[in-house]
């Protein structure tokens, strides 16, 4: 999109979209594509389902979300969406600690390995992401549409299933996300596409490979 074009965006809309696609909600909409798929993956068990929801809606999610409080008053933020690059470090760092966690209570149970592999593949992801931010400010909500976007492409791909919906509806998605980051001032353009591009080959890659 020009820049003209994102200015017309109400900056309230831009707000909303930044905050229902947040980067730590993203593994949870992973996770629903490769269920909800018309895969193979579609017919585990529901407890099993169950169970991978939970550990990385508690382990992703519920905890690095109920830290900003501690962090906050802390003063090791200073605002709730975490604009500073320089302050982004400590809870980048913790949120990759959680993957880590996630990562080896998952590769323990009996499941497929393609679902062990996108729990690990989001902690590289993670991990990535915090080594660069100790130089440059990129942005983690185009990296969850990045990796978001590659998710789909490899299970249409692996499972050899085309889900050509699926993959529509990820890549309006990533172009609002990275529309809305520009939109609110958070980042620039060259932070927003290689975030979104960082995302897509490290998700990618690994789980083409693994």
């Amino acid at each position: 999109m020009t820049a003209a074009a994102l200015k017309d965006i109400p900056r309230s809309i831009a707000l909303i979209i930044s905050v229902i696609f947040h980067p730590l909600l993203m593994p949870v909409y992973g996770m629903a594509i490769i269920f909800s798929a018309p895969t193979l993956f579609g017919y585990l068990p529901y407890d099993v389902k169950k169970l991978l929801f939970l550990i990385v809606l508690i382990n992703n999610v519920i905890l690095p979300l109920s830290l900003l409080p501690f962090f906050r008053y802390r003063n090791i933020i200073s605002t709730w969406t975490i604009e500073k690059r320089s302050e982004r470090n400590i809870p980048l760092l913790i949120t990759t600690i959680l993957y880590a966690t996630s990562s080896y209570i998952v590769y323990r149970f009996p499941i497929p390995v393609f679902l062990k592999s996108f729990i690990i593949a989001a902690f590289f992801i993670s991990l990535a992401v915090t080594i660069i931010n100790f130089w440059w400010k990129i942005s983690v909500h185009s990296v969850g549409a990045g990796a978001l976007t590659s998710l789909v492409f490899i299970l249409s791909v692996k499972m050899n299933t085309p889900l050509l919906s699926y993959l529509l509806g990820v890549i309006l998605v990533s172009a609002l996300v990275l529309s809305s980051r520009i939109r609110m001032n958070s980042h620039n353009p060259a932070q927003v596409w290689l975030g979104f591009l960082t995302g897509f080959l490290i998700f990618g890659l690994y789980m083409w490979f693994f």
